[in-house]
């Protein structure tokens, strides 16, 4: 399915792969500090932070996938299939629809922290979109340039996990996700030492076999592992495309191409898009499966006390520079 990613080298980038099998229509979307939100709760916000990301813009309601507010606060919905729970509105706590948990939340917090009291009284509710959108199983990751967490609703309530590794993918429930590292502690960036045995003369006979034992498969546990290996030991040149690079690098370790996760006949789940934004400037960059040029929106480039949300599809021709003219056809 997916894997979210924040990438911290002094500066936020906040990016995610969506894998499905076809396209909602997605598009990024900006909404601006005066769109209204009106929640299913009763509470109405008409003014509030900025936001950025990719949505499916369903009755002028942008429903965000991933999303970075103005302040730099970075969040996104993964599919939580099997485990998600949203329960009926309870009289004492904060009822929010999982489809409006993020801009609940991203239209007025500033930071994790800021979130993390919001979601102490929340009930997240299983109320539709519409009678064509019910609700989908989610769990939700949230980044600023401090801190990540993770959000489950689950059959217990509603739990905020801290993740130190500043990764999330599908299942199985985050602590469990971050258990399963405990598996991996013997693999290194570094070359290996031979602890097979002191009588034995044996040597790395190729570089990158500190890392021998990741594992390779497109299962949302194994790229939990693999994404983390790779951001936890990514160094980047610590300049805004230094940032933004390596953010794409460290997501193309768990992309999926058309062909190896076959759902049925004819239909394959792939990497329709993977995105990073820098939180603090709010530039959205995004990549897709057709086109590998990285396409850029600037939130800061728009007027943002409009009332109406800005669309861009996505640019999903490949593009190509050509050094020594264009392809003849």
């Amino acid at each position: 399915m997916c894997t979210a990613v924040a990438y911290n080298d002094g500066n936020l980038y906040f990016g995610r792969t969506f894998d499905f099998t076809f396209s909602y229509g997605e598009e990024v979307t900006i909404t601006p500090r005066n769109y209204p939100f009106v929640f299913q709760n009763g509470q109405e916000i008409r003014e509030h932070f900025a936001l950025i990301g990719i949505a499916h813009v369903e009755e002028h309601y942008p429903l965000y996938y991933d999303v970075v507010n103005e302040k730099g606060l970075g969040m996104a919905g993964l599919y939580f299939v099997g485990n998600a729970k949203y329960k009926e509105k309870q009289a004492d706590k904060t009822n929010v629809a999982s489809y409006e948990l993020i801009p609940w939340i991203l239209s007025q917090c500033a930071t994790v922290e800021e979130a993390k009291q919001l979601l102490a009284a929340i009930n997240i509710t299983n109320d539709s979109f519409s009678e064509t959108l019910p609700p989908a199983p989610l769990h939700w990751f949230l980044a600023d340039c401090h801190e990540s967490v993770t959000v489950e609703a689950v059959h217990d309530g509603v739990h905020v996990y801290d993740n130190p590794v500043g990764v999330l993918t599908n299942n199985p429930p985050f602590k469990e996700q971050l258990f399963g590292l405990n598996n991996y502690m013997h693999c290194s960036a570094k070359e290996p030492q031979n602890h097979f045995s002191d009588k034995l003369s044996l040597h790395a006979y190729s570089r990158g076999m500190g890392a021998l034992g990741l594992p390779g498969d497109f299962s949302s546990s194994s790229r939990f592992v693999r994404a983390s290996f790779v951001k936890m030991n990514a160094v980047s040149s610590h300049t805004e495309w230094g940032g933004v690079n390596q953010c794409f690098h460290i997501l193309s370790a768990v992309s999926q191409p058309r062909g190896c996760c076959n759902m049925r006949d004819g239909e394959y789940e792939i990497t329709l898009y993977t995105s990073c934004c820098d939180a603090k400037k709010g530039i959205y960059y995004y990549t897709t499966y057709e086109n590998h040029q990285i396409t850029a929106v600037d939130l800061h480039k728009e007027s943002l006390d409009l009332t109406e949300l800005v669309r861009y599809p996505l640019v999903n021709d490949e593009q190509i520079r050509w050094q020594n003219g264009s392809l003849k056809k």
